[in-house]
């Protein structure tokens, strides 16, 4: 159970027993210790810095769409490393397939918040205020997973967002990972 628990999660041997120790042998919730656990060392790295890392780039078939992206890390170590590579090979073609704009919340501009906020309360006249309220934010939820790349699903495990497979990169390396920055070109776009 623990070897399957560690394929499964990718969290080290000992971290598994202890987690199938913590919930009795049920390995779904031992998956949901582990995610919760790894979630919080993550924000304990996200603060070290990551000046490390490396430039992917991804061209699309039929070189209609390219991205190039800068990813960081704490260490040239791990942005030589395969597994590393192989997860901002990935990163790219998120941006090639889902068309990010930005890549966290906090760099959406706020007259764009503002603009979309303005127009879901628009689209939800004579509704009572707490609804409107709920129905707005709801939107520009939306709004945000289709203009920031770390709240959009992941294309290869969309039941994953892009900021939960950064965890779980930063959880394995044990380093603080980070998308820097990216552009995508699109031919005529």
């Amino acid at each position: 159970m623990v070897n399957e628990l560690r394929t499964n999660t990718g969290a080290g041997l000992m971290d598994c027993k202890r987690a199938l120790v913590e919930t009795n042998g049920n390995v779904e919730e031992a998956v949901t210790l582990l995610r919760k656990k790894g979630a919080a060392s993550a924000a304990k790295k996200a603060d070290r810095v990551a000046k490390e890392g490396l430039i992917e780039s991804y061209i699309h078939v039929g070189g209609k769409v390219g991205v190039m992206i800068e990813v960081n890390c704490e260490t040239d170590f791990v942005a030589r490393n395969d597994e590393f590579r192989a997860f901002a090979k990935d990163i790219c073609l998120q941006i090639a397939a889902a068309s990010p704009l930005y890549v966290t919340r906090d760099q959406v501009p706020e007259a764009d918040v503002a603009k979309e906020r303005e127009i879901a309360a628009a689209q939800v006249v004579g509704k009572p205020p707490a609804a409107v309220q709920k129905i707005v934010e709801g939107k520009l939820e939306k709004f945000y997973s289709t203009v920031c790349l770390v709240d959009q699903p992941f294309v290869k495990q969309p039941e994953k967002t892009v900021k939960e497979m950064l965890t779980e990169n930063t959880v394995k390396t044990g380093e603080n990972i980070i998308v820097r920055r990216f552009i995508r070109f699109q031919l005529g776009g």
